[in-house]
């Protein structure tokens, strides 16, 4: 069983800076993709920033150049790294891995942009 455990969210104002980590057991981390999304409220829940098990990356037009996804493969953990934060990134975000025939989900943590 695969378990994944999101952390680092919070209050920040507009124009902030906040890192989420999204730790995971087990030992297919290295093997898998994985992904942040968001869900903010009365909306779907959209895809934010992926990486591949080799750290190719891809973004949301939404978030280029704000935010980053990075993997430590060491720690089993991968970061949202989200600088110029604005109102409209208010979300609960969630971190996905897939790969191996699985598709494992964390609990979310709420990032809150005040203006």
């Amino acid at each position: 069983q695969v378990q994944l455990v999101e952390s680092g969210g919070g209050l920040v104002q507009a124009g902030g800076s906040l890192r989420l980590s999204c730790a995971t057991s087990g030992s297919i981390f290295s093997r898998v993709a994985m992904g942040w999304y968001r869900q903010a409220p009365g909306k779907t829940r959209e895809l934010v920033a992926h990486s591949t098990s080799i750290g190719s990356t891809n973004y949301a037009d939404s978030v280029k150049s704000r935010f980053t996804i990075s993997r430590d493969n060491a720690k089993n953990t991968v970061y949202l790294q989200m600088n110029s934060l604005k109102p409209e990134d208010t979300a609960v975000y969630y971190c996905r891995a897939t790969g191996l025939g699985g598709d494992y989900w964390g609990q979310g943590t709420q990032v809150t942009v005040s203006s």
